[in-house]
């Protein structure tokens, strides 16, 4: 009897043990395994040296095949110009939020979301193996006065991931959605992970980004009121943190730049008289966190964004030369 007691213990114990591992990995949202690809080398482009708008223009009038877009702005008229263009001749479908639906001429395949959350994704799927993101809106503004970032990056893995979570919003999924299968994409030997908000928590990639830094954060943001992230980066206090706010959002009662000051951080507005647009976290001059998501309570559980954390020192190199343009 007590052998069978024994057995029963041991049995139970086991079987709790691998439920107690299976809850704490999907918990810890590790999803799909990691996909290894080769090929071209992302480019990086910053606003308004780079004149983004003439780089995504000239993608999409490349397409051969397909142009799936979710944009929160467009007003930037050669990029109207290419997707009118491409439209009928292949497949165009655009996705945008319907707060900017005034702004915009072309009308034929596109889809507004609902007044419950910001659609505030700024990404293109270009023949289902381009995928074109960052903070960059294409308009006016973002093109020629704000300071933005925007990423070409040549990938089937990613491009598949991009347009799953573009189905989902042209299906009318917005403000929710599945987690993202394959969230680790190794390219070129160089890691990326890609996650997709409110889905994936957003927030806590960053401040888990934060958490492992050992010597350095510096980041720039256009919107910053998330206590969390900031209660990360005052963490690090014993390290080189520094940060640049948008001027106008900062005076926002809800910015952490008052609070981040108050505890001795080395933080500032920017001196452009537009706006400082970019939403980018660099951690130890290697690990550069870039994307629609600003860091704010509405961007990680209401709003549709998405963030990319790109382990790649020579593009953290770019960011960082971007950074030291700005802070000085």
């Amino acid at each position: 009897m007590k052998k069978l007691v024994f057995k029963f213990f041991c049995k139970s114990s086991v079987l709790l043990l691998l439920l107690l591992v299976t809850i704490f990995l999907f918990g810890c949202g590790i999803t799909g395994k990691a996909v290894y690809e080769s090929g071209q080398k992302p480019e990086i482009y910053f606003c308004p040296k780079d004149n983004c708008g003439n780089f995504l223009a000239k993608n999409i009038l490349n397409a051969t095949d397909s142009v799936y877009c979710a944009l929160y702005d467009l007003d930037l008229r050669n990029v109207i110009a290419a997707l009118a263009n491409k439209s009928g001749k292949i497949d165009v479908k655009l996705v945008m939020d319907n707060d900017n639906d005034d702004n915009l001429v072309m009308r034929e395949n596109v889809r507004f979301d609902d007044s419950r959350q910001l659609m505030h994704n700024k990404f293109c799927v270009i023949d289902n193996r381009i995928v074109i993101t960052g903070s960059f809106n294409p308009t006016n503004n973002d093109n020629y006065n704000n300071n933005n970032n925007m990423l070409v990056i040549y990938s089937n893995a990613l491009s598949e991931n991009y347009k799953e979570e573009f189905d989902e919003l042209w299906s009318g999924n917005f403000g929710e959605g599945n987690q993202n299968a394959n969230s680790v994409i190794y390219i070129n030997g160089k890691k990326i992970e890609n996650y997709f908000c409110p889905e994936d928590s957003c927030a806590g990639r960053v401040i888990s980004s934060i958490e492992s830094a050992e010597s350095s954060v510096y980041f720039m943001a256009f919107t910053f009121t998330h206590e969390g992230i900031a209660d990360a980066l005052l963490a690090k206090g014993d390290m080189d943190v520094r940060g640049i706010f948008d001027s106008g959002q900062s005076s926002s009662r809800y910015s952490q730049l008052k609070r981040l000051k108050e505890f001795g951080m080395d933080v500032k507005k920017d001196s452009n008289k537009y706006k400082l647009h970019h939403k980018v976290f660099i951690i130890d001059n290697q690990t550069v966190i870039t994307g629609s998501f600003n860091p704010t309570a509405s961007a990680d559980t209401k709003n549709d964004e998405n963030i990319l954390v790109i382990h790649d020192k020579e593009i953290a190199s770019l960011y960082l030369k971007e950074f030291d343009s700005l802070w000085g």
